[in-house]
Formats: structure tokens, C-alpha cells, sequence
């Protein structure tokens, strides 16, 4: 399959799905004509969030969202290279909250290029009030019953509220 240059995929655990990712989804989709956001296995963590919650969490995001019609949310479990090709998109987007994520992405951009010359990284910077967010953050906050609702939709804080609970008891 050729790979479209003005399609982009943008993978995560989403675990949970934050105002964070909700922020670079809009702005990707503005840059590209199509977006595919990919719900990936991460080994080095354990999500909170089955894989089939998260998908129904980030449709559901993403539904509310004005360029909704040209994003698609899939789930894959290959390398992420392999799902990029899949779908034909001709770019990987990222987000960026601090100096120790772009290191970090340096890192994946190099691997991604040995792998894949053809699929070009993009990286949006986090708006900074999302600066701060991460899926990890938001899931100790309310595994100790804290307040997520600056962090996560209503229905994302109901259902990670309700699972991080039950892990607690």
C-alpha cells in the first residue's frame, strides 16, 4: 500500500485519555487530511484501562471533536512502523510536554527512520496548560480519590474513578 503523505498516525496507550491527547488529536487533524489514532500495547506498562474501555473512551472523545469525520480510532498490537504502514499513513505525530519526552522521541524518530526511511515524525508541543498531564498522573491522582476532572472528560474520570476503586479495596 503507497503511504499518503497527508495522513498521519498517532499512537498511545491512552490509559487513560486525557485533555492532553484530546489536544494534539485536534491539532494533528487539522494538519493532515486524515488521522488515524492507534491504541497500542506498551509491555512497560500496566494499564488500568482494558484495551476494549479505552477504545470506546477515545471514540467517544474523539466524536465530540469538529474534525471528528477525518480521524479514525484503531487499536494494534505490531510494531509501530508495521500499523503505520497498515493504514498508509505517511507520518507519525507525537506530543511533547517536557525536555525528557523529546529525548526520549529522539530516540523513536531515529529508530523509526532506520526502520522506515519513507514515514516522516512529527512532534506537536504540548499546550501548556496540558504540560503538566500524563495518563500516569491522572491515574495515581485518583487511585488516592483525588479530583481528575481538569485532567480527563466527566465520562473518562466516571470510568477510571470507578476502576481505580476497585483496585484500591
Amino acid at each position: 500500500m503507497p503511504l499518503n503523505p497527508r495522513m498521519a498516525f498517532y499512537p498511545g496507550t491512552f490509559d487513560p485519555v486525557t485533555y492532553g491527547h484530546m489536544d494534539i488529536i485536534a491539532r494533528a487533524a487539522r494538519l493532515f487530511d486524515k488521522l488515524v489514532v492507534g491504541v497500542g500495547v506498551n509491555g512497560g506498562k500496566q494499564p488500568l484501562l482494558t484495551r476494549a474501555e479505552r477504545l470506546v473512551l477515545l471514540r467517544q472523545e474523539v466524536s465530540k471533536l469538529p474534525e471528528a469525520p477525518r480521524i479514525t480510532v484503531v487499536e494494534f498490537d505490531t510494531l509501530l512502523v508495521d500499523a503505520v504502514r497498515s493504514v498508509g499513513a505517511g507520518a507519525v505525530v507525537r506530543g511533547l510536554r517536557s525536555a525528557g519526552d523529546f529525548d526520549f522521541e529522539c530516540q523513536i524518530s531515529g529508530v523509526m527512520r532506520r526502520l522506515a526511511p519513507e514515514i516522516e515524525m512529527v512532534l506537536l508541543l504540548s499546550a501548556d496548560e496540558h504540560r503538566a498531564t500524563a495518563s500516569r498522573i491522572v491515574k495515581e491522582i485518583a487511585g488516592l480519590g483525588g479530583d481528575i476532572s481538569s485532567f480527563v472528560s466527566e465520562e473518562v474520570a466516571r470510568v477510571v474513578l470507578s476502576k481505580s476503586c476497585r483496585e484500591a479495596t
